[in-house]
């Protein structure tokens, strides 16, 4: 369990499940699949969650395991939604990407092992100076009003 806002928070990655990549190619867009399971990257400012400032919370595509909030979200001008941190730190996994001749550390999801996107150390000095720059393609939005629908009550207290 980690400690968030004075309140503890278990995600259990149990309670997620990674479908097969069969399951996933026949549930998720050509596009999902590519950037989620394939490693891709969708373009910047044309993607689904780049600008979205509505209040919620932003799940793996793949699992349903929770990820990032609309609280830690933020406009860092790259084209991609970002924010400063995950939900709690385990949901997330980091490896080295040394493709494109470039250095740097990927995110995936915990539960889904999926293709997040990147964290970079640019992000507000105020709020721990990380961007966690995420496709849209790997994660879905559940908005605020729709989360004790959605079985993600729990985590309102996260995002209000």
């Amino acid at each position: 369990m980690t400690v968030l806002d004075d309140l503890e928070i278990g995600i259990d990655p149990a309670q997620y499940p990674r479908p097969t990549d069969e399951q996933l190619k026949e549930r998720l867009t050509d596009e999902q699949y590519a950037v989620a399971v394939n490693n891709d990257t969708e373009h910047a400012f044309s993607n689904e969650y780049w600008d979205n400032e509505e209040p919620g919370l932003y799940v793996d595509i793949a699992t349903g395991e929770p990820l990032f909030t609309s609280r830690d979200k933020y406009d860092s001008g790259c084209g991609w939604p970002s924010f400063t941190k995950p939900i709690v730190p385990e949901v997330v996994t980091y490896t080295t990407d040394t493709s494109f001749g470039m250095d740097r550390t990927e995110v995936r999801s915990r539960a889904g092992d999926i293709h997040l996107g990147h964290v970079f150390d640019d992000g507000p000095e105020d709020r721990g100076g990380k961007r966690y720059c995420i496709n849209s393609a790997s994660i879905r939005f559940i908005p605020l009003d729709k989360m004790e629908e959605e079985r993600y009550g729990y985590l309102l207290s996260f995002i209000e």
